[in-house]
């Protein structure tokens, strides 16, 4: 397949003048705008793009490009290997109810990208008994969507998901100039924002310094 222009593009070079390798994905920056009421505000996202595909008719198809891993190994054996084929269909829709906040995720930054693919990979053990972090992984099959057909096919609603920014973004317009931290409570459709020094979070010049 070679390379894509884009792969090109992100060459940078270092201080001491030496090429650095190209990253392995295409970031993208793209701007939006954020209507609502009152003052509408203009958005800018580091999208990220992982291939470059052909279309049946030749056309140029930007991809994004995700693993789905099966973790529950029941009894040490893989399902997946067993069903995947003829019940696809379950497996995802099994996907979609323990991990939807990712898959929203997933969903909504191939739709920033502009990708027009998303593809999912369905990652397994080679060695499905074994527990060790070295063992490698196998690819059992692949299945891709068109990103907005597969947000409605999962209820996603990105006017939804913009009205939400807009008012975390109206409500931090309120707020006095300084640091904060925008907190999202565990298993609540709960935000809390918590002012915070101003030093929060800054590398200590000194962290550098051996210490004897």
């Amino acid at each position: 397949a070679g390379r894509h222009p884009y792969h090109k593009a992100v060459v940078s070079t270092q201080s001491t003048g030496d090429p650095e390798e190209p990253s392995s994905v295409c970031y993208r920056y793209r701007k939006f705008p954020l209507l609502g009421p009152g003052e509408a505000y203009t958005v800018i996202c580091r999208t990220q793009v992982d291939a470059v595909t052909s279309s049946s008719t030749g056309e140029e198809q930007l991809m994004c490009i995700k693993a789905l891993n099966e973790w529950d190994l029941k009894g040490g054996n893989s399902e997946w290997r067993q069903k995947l084929d003829t019940q696809r269909g379950d497996i995802l829709t099994t996907e979609m109810k323990n991990n939807k906040c990712k898959l929203a995720k997933w969903t909504v930054s191939s739709i920033l990208a502009g990708a027009d693919l998303l593809k999912f990979g369905y990652i397994t053990r080679s060695m499905p008994r074994s527990s060790s972090e070295s063992i490698g992984h196998a690819i059992l099959s692949t299945q891709q969507f068109i990103p907005k057909q597969f947000a409605a096919q999962i209820s996603l609603d990105m006017n939804n998901a913009w009205g939400i920014l807009r008012v975390i973004v109206d409500k931090c317009m309120q707020l006095k100039d300084g640091k904060y931290v925008l907190y999202k409570e565990p298993a609540k459709p709960i935000l809390r924002i918590y002012k915070v020094p101003q030093n929060t979070f800054e590398e200590n010049d000194d962290s550098d310094v051996d210490q004897d």
